[in-house]
């Protein structure tokens, strides 16, 4: 005899309740994330193009040794990540579970991935970029901040859309180690307790949020491209 699976699924009515403060947490997370992945990623991305043949101070051990670590970041699915690094995760931060224990291998995860979509979005820039900046005679982060990355915002921007959507993403794998937010309500509520109404709604919020970031942050990008053309 097969045993019957009882479960009880949350009223309509009620899932404003468990839903809000899960959706608030993931947020918190992707926050707090998304600040480190961009400024970090920011940098490993722009010194591993100036550091390649093409930047402004080319040095081949610096840029193979960096382009080795984003690579490795970079191979490993972030749930494989996430285990791998729980006692560098404990030591850090005290705890292998909730929102600081997520933190860390998410960073882990998005400064490697940010950081090879910066160095993309400077490769696309004609050379003339750089060897303008460089005949006007501005120093390095004249021409990175004014040239380089002004010239490629457009591609920065769908970069940080790409990243964040990827974020949102492993907040919910990360809902497996107990982090809250909404990835931790789908698996506690709706797949341990077969909560179908529960599952439902956490697969519309996420589908609507990622909907919402990618359609807003096309938007940009159209927008910046649009800016840049009339203004050259």
């Amino acid at each position: 005899m097969k045993p019957t699976v009882i479960s009880q699924d949350t009223p309509w009515s009620e899932i404003h309740t468990l839903l809000l403060p899960a959706y608030a947490e993931t947020w918190l997370m992707v926050a707090i994330v998304m600040l480190f992945v961009v400024t970090l990623g920011g940098v490993v991305g722009v010194v591993l193009f100036n550091a390649s043949a093409r930047g402004l101070f080319p040095h081949a051990a610096l840029y193979r040794v960096l382009n080795w670590v984003v690579n490795m970041g970079r191979s490993l699915p972030f749930l494989v990540l996430m285990a791998a690094i729980i006692p560098f995760t404990f030591w850090l931060t005290g705890t292998t579970i909730g929102i600081p224990a997520a933190v860390v291998p998410m960073i882990a995860a998005g400064v490697p991935f940010f950081g090879r979509l910066v160095e993309n979005a400077l490769r696309e820039l004609p050379a003339e970029v750089t060897a303008v900046g460089v005949v006007c005679g501005g120093s390095r982060w004249q021409i990175i901040r004014s040239a380089q990355l002004s010239e490629a915002l457009p591609a920065l921007v769908a970069a940080v859309t790409l990243n964040l959507v990827s974020m949102i993403e492993y907040s919910a794998i990360a809902g497996t180690i107990g982090a809250g937010g909404i990835g931790y309500l789908a698996v506690v509520y709706g797949y341990q307790r077969f909560d179908n109404h529960i599952m439902i709604a956490t697969i519309i919020a996420l589908i609507a949020t990622i909907q919402l970031i990618q359609f807003f942050g096309d938007r940009l990008v159209n927008k910046l491209r649009h800016t840049q053309g009339i203004a050259s």
